[in-house]
């Protein structure tokens, strides 16, 4: 995932990324630090164009993706996974269902109207469903769950369609303690088999779980690097600031 020289500005005048120049490897686990506002959302929507860049270039696996459209840019939305603070599930609706509603998408009018579903995509959302370790909650209603099953039902939805990226935006910002914990040893495992990025206002979260964090402020990148490296051998002084507390 390559940023060159990327910005985007809203309609309202409103700098979400001020040209942001930045290269994620394939494989690596990276967490988006910054205040409220600093554009760490703006960031992670632009990798599947939920949001749109106004300058520069942005490349994933070696496809400038403000060339994508129709089909071609759902294909290439289909390999990135996202998941949400909120969750958006059906909550009245079994585990596996929601599951296979990321299925959708891919298939015919017909049987996406009418829910039919083959035998590889039932046996896929259950494998992901073991992936992220509720399977044996397959068939209960989501209202049943905690909100920490949800959050893993979340990312089971998000992985059953067999993406090379998950994008997490704040996941655990709701959860209690306990339940953050078990997510982020979740997210810990998963990054041996895809590419992660996660915004966090959780500065020790980051430092748990990521190999490299990048540090916003008001839509500037001001230093990317390794997570150990930047917590404790910032090279900016904002840099310092923010993870000490003297500012925000």
């Amino acid at each position: 995932i390559e940023f060159r020289d990327v910005s985007k500005q809203y309609p309202n005048g409103v700098i979400g990324l001020n040209h942001v120049t930045l290269n994620i490897e394939q494989g690596e686990f990276v967490a988006i630090i910054g205040l409220s506002g600093a554009g760490k959302s703006t960031m992670i929507r632009t990798i599947n164009r939920m949001i749109d860049i106004t300058g520069g270039q942005l490349v994933v696996d070696g496809v400038d993706v403000m060339t994508l459209r129709g089909k071609a840019l759902r294909r290439f939305r289909r390999k990135i996974g996202m998941i949400f603070q909120s969750f958006n599930l059906v909550t009245r609706a079994t585990v596996i269902k929601n599951v296979l509603t990321s299925m959708v998408p891919d298939m015919d009018f017909f049987s996406g109207l009418f829910g039919i579903f083959t035998k590889k995509q039932k046996l896929s959302a259950l494998e992901a469903l073991d992936k992220v370790g509720i399977l044996e909650k397959a068939y209960t209603r989501c209202d049943q769950l905690s909100g920490g099953q949800q959050q893993r039902l979340c990312i089971a939805r998000a992985l059953a369609v067999e993406p090379d990226v998950l994008l997490m935006d704040e996941p655990t910002s709701a959860l209690d303690p306990i339940s953050t914990s078990k997510i982020e040893e979740l997210a810990t495992n998963l990054k041996e088999q895809y590419t992660i990025i996660i915004v966090t206002h959780n500065m020790q979260q980051a430092l748990r779980i990521s190999d490299k964090t990048a540090f916003f402020l008001l839509g500037e990148l001001i230093e990317y690097d390794d997570t150990q490296t930047l917590f404790y051998q910032p090279k900016e002084k904002r840099t310092e600031d923010y993870i000490t507390g003297r500012f925000g």
